[in-house]
């Protein structure tokens, strides 16, 4: 039976499988032969050894190693003695000179290559949706909005660049990071190296080099986790993204606004007592799972603040902080491309909303051109403010108020003013910006 939702409700199969009980097994076990082929290349076991570790060791059963915990009461120790039952003679070999984060280190250092690569992945795809709408929609102009009142307007094309480019830097994030988190070690009980002898730092070199990963320069008993509260902050940073990008939809949502909707299943219900109701549901699952990826960065911060050369504390939260992490994060990832690709576009709507203020709210325009022509600017600003009050006061479209208006019309026509308050000629280099982030991150899709 399920407990956490991860398990069948959020998540993909591919990110649970590399977060798996036995992808887990694999990537220590992967360790473990690493480890012994690095030996037996340095001469300090036996290369026969090696040869069977290496052919034997993945015969170890995860079921096995369970088994053996029960009875000793240590995860890493049961599955040395599982994969030593498995290899002969040679098993007496498996796990030398190492400690136990050495092993389960690298093992993470494995899942969080996979994990990495699954999600830029992920991010790519959706970066192509992103640029692909707003492509689109660059001359698609709608209402701007700043401290959620109209503003001047804006273009739809310009809303999905400037997510884009946000996704943009978080795949150039991923890559930046990866070298800093996809790294493994061997350095023993405190960090020394002292039971691997003189060839310690070519035997980790070496190991790591068959697990393509790079070592780390230096760590305790366990690798510093400044490395892993990066990775949770780079996950609590792409999920704010994708919240960012919900809440603007489900505020576009919005009956009396209506711009957009999330596309709705024929046989899809949206209430259970309310036959009518389409509600943005993925976005808002989104913007809900967001805060529990988020919520990893504090603990991923605090498990780097360990006792001297090491204490256990790191350990239990990881068991959660990991999976549901990745899980969630690889989720809201694929959830967010699915209602971007398919999102519902209300040009009808749109264009209502842009003449919802009788042209009040492209007051900035007239401004600009009465300065242009003469006017003090301060002077234009308070005319028009005034201008603009009265007729939000009075209902009336502001070109009425304007043209009343005797040092207004001195400058400008009403011709001219009617020219200036149309809002599809008041998007200035709207379309081009689109074009130029098109541009740029094109290279970097799928």
């Amino acid at each position: 039976m399920a407990v956490h939702p991860i398990e069948e409700r959020y998540g993909t199969n591919e990110m649970r499988a590399i977060w798996s009980e036995k992808n887990r097994f694999s990537c220590v076990v992967s360790a473990e032969v690493a480890l012994a082929k690095a030996e037996a290349h340095h001469g300090m076991i036996p290369a026969e050894a090696a040869v069977e570790i290496s052919e034997k060791a993945h015969n170890a059963s995860l079921e096995r190693a369970k088994a053996i915990e029960l009875e000793i009461s240590h995860d890493m120790m049961a599955i040395v003695k599982s994969i030593t039952e498995v290899t002969g003679e040679s098993g007496r070999w498996v796990h030398y000179g190492a400690t136990s984060n050495d092993i389960l280190d690298t093992a993470t250092g494995l899942q969080l290559g996979q994990t990495l690569d699954l999600l830029d992945t992920k991010l790519r795809k959706l970066l192509s949706v992103l640029l692909n709408r707003a492509e689109e929609n660059k001359t698609l102009v709608c209402i701007g909005r700043t401290h959620g009142q109209h503003g001047v307007p804006t273009t739809y094309g310009l809303r999905f660049a400037i997510w884009a480019s946000e996704v943009g830097r978080h795949i150039e994030r991923l890559e930046q990071m990866r070298p800093r988190v996809v790294v493994g070690q061997m350095t023993g009980a405190v960090g020394t190296q002292a039971a691997l002898g003189p060839k310690a730092m070519e035997v980790q070199a070496t190991m790591m080099e068959f697990l393509g990963m790079s070592p780390v320069d230096v760590s305790n008993q366990v690798i510093s986790r400044d490395r892993y509260a990066e990775y949770f902050m780079f996950c609590a940073g792409l999920a704010t993204t994708l919240d960012k990008i919900g809440i603007e939809i489900r505020s576009l949502q919005r009956t009396e606004i209506g711009e957009v909707e999330e596309a709705f299943g024929a046989k899809q219900v949206g209430s259970s007592t309310m036959p009518h109701k389409r509600n943005p549901i993925k976005s808002e699952q989104v913007c809900g799972l967001a805060r529990i990826i988020r919520s990893a960065v504090e603990p991923g911060l605090q498990n780097n603040t360990l006792w001297d050369e090491r204490d256990l504390t790191n350990s239990s939260c990881e068991r959660v902080l990991f999976p549901e992490a990745s899980i969630l994060t690889d989720h809201c990832l694929r959830l967010m491309a699915v209602v971007l690709e398919n999102l519902v576009i209300n040009r009808a709507a749109i264009r209502r909303n842009l003449g919802f203020l009788h042209g009040i709210n492209m007051a900035e325009s007239i401004m600009i051109e009465l300065t242009r022509k003469g006017m003090n600017r301060q002077d234009s600003h308070e005319r028009i403010r005034m201008a603009s009050m009265q007729a939000l006061a009075e209902n009336r479209p502001l070109a009425d108020v304007l043209g009343a208006d005797p040092e207004i019309v001195r400058y400008c026509s009403k011709a001219d003013i009617a020219a200036l308050l149309t809002p599809d000629a008041y998007i200035g280099t709207a379309v081009q910006q689109v074009e130029r982030v098109v541009v740029k991150l094109s290279p970097l899709c799928l």
